[in-house]
């Protein structure tokens, strides 16, 4: 599929900066004041600016308020209900700690399982989705969770954890791509399977379906070349796992590195995402015989 910047920028960030809202959640950091100030500006300004930026991918950005009204059946819809109401109890729980120095412990826990459950949501728009085989599948969702846990980890300072969940991102990255370059052919979809003509033959494409591009093959069509996949796959590892597991293992546990390891590892993130997306092969892409 068409890995468009604005959806890249919403799944990264969001993710990032949810991850980091579930550790402050639980008080990991403990900081008061305006210490607590700068580290939760950070969780909110990666989960807000990850927010709009998906905004810019709608057909019509300025009526993105009507996709809370799809809640019964649009995982899109539960994401932005879920994502208000967890920036609403960290907001609550952040607001009690710079200015009055009090943890109201039921405030950050609530706040933290809702920032959970967006990144889930989150993940869902895209694991529900059986048109798409490569993303239809429960890892989809652990590696959306892992990435976002390691990567809050990471900014929270929390060396141990970090290291722990960077390991388990790496296992489930690999799991994602070895795994999911098996599912289309796993599934069976083919141009007979599409067209319902398998029961003729072997059925071809003859020609085109029509003479210039659409929305289709400019959204859901989308190839890029194995032994440059292969590569990127490669680079993205090492900066989003390999290298900040070692800065996290190796170094002091200080702003500086803590730094370093946090924009490698979204270096590698965004690598990582843009595959995601440039991967994805969707069944429609059989009626071009893009397969």
């Amino acid at each position: 599929m068409h890995p468009a910047p604005s959806i890249i920028i919403f799944t990264v960030l969001s993710g990032l900066g949810f991850g980091l809202l579930f550790w402050l959640g639980l008080g990991i950091p403990d900081t008061k004041g305006w210490d607590a100030f700068a580290i939760y500006a950070v969780g909110f300004i990666c989960s807000v600016v990850g927010l709009v930026a998906s905004t810019f991918h709608l057909g019509n950005p300025q009526r993105a308020w009507r996709a809370f009204t799809q809640w019964r059946s649009s995982w899109l819809s539960r994401e932005g209900w879920f994502a208000v109401l967890a920036l609403m109890f960290i907001g609550l729980y952040a607001l009690f700690i710079i200015f009055f120095e009090n943890r109201m412990n039921v405030l950050g826990f609530i706040g933290s399982i809702l920032c959970l459950i967006t990144v889930f949501a989150t993940s869902m728009i895209y694991a529900q989705m059986k048109s798409v085989p490569r993303w239809n599948h429960w890892t989809t969702c652990a590696l959306f969770l892992l990435l976002s846990l390691a990567g809050g980890a990471i900014l929270a300072g929390q060396s141990l954890a970090g290291l722990v969940l960077l390991i388990l991102t790496g296992i489930a990255q690999i799991i994602v791509w070895t795994k999911g370059d098996e599912r289309f052919t796993e599934r069976g979809s083919t141009i007979e399977t599409a067209t319902q003509l398998g029961h003729i033959g072997k059925v071809r494409l003859f020609e085109s379906p029509h003479t210039g591009t659409n929305y289709l093959l400019k959204e859901m069509v989308y190839q890029v070349g194995r032994k440059h996949a292969q590569k990127l796959r490669r680079i993205s590892f090492v900066l989003m796992c390999i290298v900040p597991a070692v800065i996290l293992l190796l170094l002091p546990s200080n702003l500086f590195f803590i730094a370093i390891a946090a924009l490698l590892h979204l270096g590698g993130t965004f690598i990582s995402r843009w595959l995601f997306f440039a991967e994805a092969e969707h069944v429609v892409g059989l009626y071009y015989g893009k397969r």
